[in-house]
């Protein structure tokens, strides 16, 4: 029986980008099932989250970022537009069209065999700062159909589905506090939760502690 591998991931976390390559490698190199689990981004989620920290938070972040971009070899720009429409305190607005058309996306392709090609090309869309605005035109529908999946297909689904996706959204958010913490992305085995892109190589340590497989 595989492994399983419960990641709970944000399309505005700069650090969930960075990781998605590495869940995808390690997908594809090893038998373990890796199961994408969206949650709304902090600045939705927990109200006023970013202005109770303190004011070196946010400077040390963008550095940080894209330190660990150069350091992946990943180009990482924030966004434009922002995942997140920002209203006052850094907190998000009452209307999020972003995530409106992002969030059902994320939710129908977790289900998908093509889940992590779909996240992998869609955080890269958004974070590389190559095809600013990520959401005019076709490029969206281009980075899914490069992770094989088709956008409008999805958007169908989804429309299908608006109450069992805004369910599934929240019992992520439930799971993911239950789990030990609130930061994203938090990955979590067998109920051990490994916050932040940097504990990916201990979550791989622990899953060969298990008896982790290549596949083949």
């Amino acid at each position: 029986m595989s492994l399983g591998v419960d990641v709970y991931w944000s399309f505005r976390s700069p650090y969930s980008y960075l990781v998605v390559p590495r869940l995808r490698e390690l997908a594809e190199t090893y038998d373990v099932d890796v199961r994408m689990r969206p949650v709304y981004p902090l600045a939705v989620r927990s109200e006023g989250f970013f202005t109770k920290q303190d004011p070196l938070f946010v400077p040390y972040l963008v550095r940080d970022v894209r330190r660990l971009g150069d350091f992946l070899g990943l180009p990482l720009v924030w966004p434009n537009p922002d995942p997140v429409v920002i209203g006052q305190n850094l907190n998000g607005a009452a209307e999020q069209p972003h995530l409106e058309l992002l969030m059902p996306l994320g939710v129908v392709a977790a289900h998908k065999p093509q889940a992590l090609a779909f996240y992998d090309e869609v955080s890269r869309l958004i974070w590389n700062g190559q095809d600013m605005p990520w959401n005019e035109g076709d490029k969206l529908a281009r980075a899914i159909e490069r992770a094989g999946l088709d956008m409008a297909q999805m958007q169908a689904e989804a429309a299908g589905k608006t109450d069992e996706i805004a369910a599934e959204i929240e019992a992520n958010q439930v799971a993911h506090r239950e789990s030990g913490h609130w930061g994203v992305p938090t990955m979590v085995f067998d109920g051990e939760p490994f916050f932040g892109q940097d504990r990916f190589d201990v979550l791989v340590w622990r899953l060969k502690q298990r008896g982790l497989r290549e596949r083949g």
